[in-house]
């Protein structure tokens, strides 16, 4: 078998498509392989590790007629995140797009540019970005005549709504499996890109190629997709109706995206805010927050424009873009002041922040990324085991993205311990989903999302102050996928303090999501440890996926309960998780996620939450010179406590990894050989 066949076998089984293999016809097909672009010996993921590179860049040859005219060429792309120039006889016509899915670009060949023997260049970037390229084909007619070819007028209606419902419809050349290039008639409401619109009333009149096509409808995580395919030859005008409807209900439960921006502000990606409207209509979110970089601009102009302004309530905020870490503030009052983004002192910057009188919330950010190189959560700053900041200062904002779906991580869980880790200190901070999205298409807006406790009747009138209060309250669950709620003794959810009696503990788990997602496992953690794990069958329908049911002994103190559902990723070219942002193995794990927020169990009966690091305070002021005493005291205390502990003995001056104490740990219970074990990690090799 060929690297060329082998690679129409594996699309075809990715995608679970019939993939049509094309044979070269005459010069017109230049070259019907696909080329692996990469540096040989660094594969950019393990799908291309047993598949040394053609080369950095592609050099093809070929030969052609002489064009008096403007010709098209088109050329298939897929995994591209550099910039990949593209030149024929050395004239740049442009770049390959942007877009990690398969792509089919097509570019004008200016009259003249073509000769007997010519050659066609695609220029690596300076950043190893492994990709596959190739399929090219000169079209020996005018760009806009090819791209004009046939015409597909789409309406998309929610029969239960009523009428034509905000969506992004995806069309996908079923030869290729790849999002073909598409133009809009001029007066649409549009946000067009390769294989996507994005439409504010269901209805687009979009021209392409001829070809057999997939044509998608969805309107983000709440809703069904509606898939119906079309074969369009030259010249035809064809009508696709679908309906879509709602598959996960989510009443009184306001879908937000806390991280948003737009070219026309930020001044990078590509989405105008006009086109950010629609889109943000298209996914369903409800209360988006405009988090241009260092600056207040919103969508609530564009969201009139567009004609969506009903479907969404548009929230002033800010991104107080640092070189020593990134914030998202909201609600942000204009007239007020803008935190101040050049100061790196964190203190002086939250205050800086909180002087504009409005601002509630504030975010931190991508908390693992390296910008400026600098890294908020990167060993020399802060203790994944125990919540320190080793800086010094405490921290003092209130929440904390755990899923960035624009910024994924390699270990998907990498954030959401480093969370845990907070909550241990007892620092209250709710967990965050964002998109932090800047584009239509490269991105989806609202893949990762916050789903807040908060009235929901009337989407384009959100009770903003309610929103703000519940996140502060945790009364809140991140979203990527799957939507996961937990209830304990039926009636406190996330937010919530139980209370009263000392038996067990009653904890119920739903799992919702989508028909085109999948729920696979649900944990349960207490205290950032977890103590319960089941695998789900089936889980693939629409709506509640998964209720779990669990009888919990009375922990041994005061805990918070946290519930994570996850799936394996969706790779659809409709809604596609992203790899990730910076990535730290070539391995690649894409999971769907929905996590709660935590409920806070007051398990010693003293009408308020301790957290972990104030009960070891407490121990260890009890048994301030006497290892052994310590020891027996915590085993009467969780892991969490334990870790914690350590953490103090070592701030103290007392060594956590002594020999007296390592002799002692190991008569010691289990939990509290873990916490210890666990703090030891952290701390650098003797």
């Amino acid at each position: 078998m060929t690297k060329q066949t082998a690679f129409f076998v594996t699309l075809a089984l990715l995608t679970g498509c019939a993939v049509l293999q094309p044979s070269p016809k005459s010069w017109k097909d230049l070259d019907f392989k696909v080329y692996h672009l990469g540096v040989k010996g660094q594969p950019e993921w393990l799908e291309f590790a047993n598949d040394p590179p053609h080369g950095r860049d592609l050099i093809l040859p070929f030969p052609s007629e002489l064009n008096a005219a403007e010709y098209t060429l088109l050329v298939w792309q897929s995994d591209v995140k550099q910039v990949w120039p593209l030149t024929v006889n050395g004239r740049k016509l442009g770049q390959l797009d942007l877009n990690e899915v398969p792509v089919i670009s097509a570019y004008a060949l200016p009259a003249g540019s073509l000769k007997k023997d010519n050659i066609l260049t695609v220029s690596s970037p300076k950043k190893n970005d492994d990709i596959l390229v190739g399929l090219a084909r000169i079209v020996p007619r005018p760009l806009a005549e090819v791209l004009g070819e046939s015409t597909l007028e789409v309406e998309v209606v929610e029969p239960i709504a009523g009428g034509g419902v905000p969506c992004r419809i995806t069309i996908v050349d079923e030869a290729l499996n790849a999002l073909p290039p598409l133009t809009a008639a001029a007066g649409q409401r549009l946000a067009v890109r390769h294989g996507v619109a994005y439409t504010g009333d269901g209805r687009a009149r979009v021209t392409l190629p001829a070809g057999r096509y997939r044509v998608h409808a969805g309107r983000g995580f709440e809703y069904s997709v509606a898939t119906q395919r079309v074969s369009l030859s030259a010249g035809d005008t064809r009508k696709v109706s679908l309906k879509i409807h709602r598959e996960v209900p989510t009443g009184n439960l306001v879908a937000c995206d806390t991280h948003v921006h737009t070219l026309t502000f930020s001044g990078h990606g590509d989405s105008t805010d006009d086109e950010r409207a629609l889109t943000l209509a298209g996914e369903g979110i409800e209360l988006p927050i405009a988090t241009e970089h260092n600056q207040i601009n919103g969508y609530a102009a564009a969201a009139a424009r567009m004609g969506v302004r009903d479907r969404f309530t548009p929230v002033l905020g800010s991104e107080i873009t640092t070189t020593k870490g990134h914030f998202n503030i909201f609600p942000v009052d204009p007239a007020g002041p803008l935190g101040d983004w050049k100061l790196t002192d964190w203190p002086k910057l939250m205050e800086s922040i909180r002087a504009n009188p409005a601002v509630k919330v504030i975010i931190l950010n991508h908390a693992r990324d390296t910008h400026n190189d600098f890294i908020p959560f990167d060993n020399a700053n802060f203790n994944a085991a125990s919540g320190e900041n080793r800086r010094g200062f405490e921290f003092s904002f209130n929440g904390m993205e755990i899923f960035n779906s624009g910024a994924l991580r390699s270990d998907n869980m990498e954030l959401f311990r480093d969370w845990m880790a907070l909550l241990n200190y007892g620092y209250r901070v709710s967990a965050v989903g964002g998109s932090d999205c800047h584009d239509v298409n490269r991105y989806i807006v609202g893949q990762g999302r916050t789903y807040i406790a908060c009235k929901d009747a009337d989407p384009g009138k959100i009770d903003v102050a309610e929103a703000c209060d519940n996140f502060l309250k945790g009364r809140a669950v991140v979203s990527m996928g799957l939507l996961t709620q937990i209830k304990v003794n039926g009636r406190y959810g996330p937010g919530d303090l139980v209370t009263g009696g000392d038996g067990d503990l009653d904890v119920e788990v739903r799992v919702l999501g989508p028909s085109w997602t999948k729920v696979e496992r649900v944990e349960l953690y207490a205290n950032g440890t977890r103590i319960r794990d089941e695998w789900i069958e089936g889980g693939a329908q629409g709506g509640e996926k998964a209720r779990l049911r669990w009888r919990i002994g009375r922990p041994k103190n005061d805990v918070h309960l946290v519930a994570v559902a996850s799936g394996p990723g969706v790779r659809e070219i409709y809604w596609p998780l992203a790899h990730p942002y910076q990535p730290n193995t070539p391995a690649w794990n894409p999971q769907v996620f929905g996590v709660t927020n935590p409920v806070w169990v007051d398990a010693d009966g003293d009408g308020a939450f301790t957290a972990p690091r104030a009960l070891a305070a407490k121990v260890l002021a009890l048994h301030e010179k006497d290892d052994a005493a310590l020891l027996a005291e915590l085993a009467h205390y969780d892991e969490a406590v334990a870790t914690q502990a350590a953490s103090l003995m070592q701030a103290s001056g007392r060594d956590p990894r002594s020999l007296t104490l390592a002799r002692l740990l190991q008569g010691s219970t289990e939990p509290v050989r873990r916490g210890f074990a666990a703090f030891a990690a952290t701390l650098p090799e003797k």
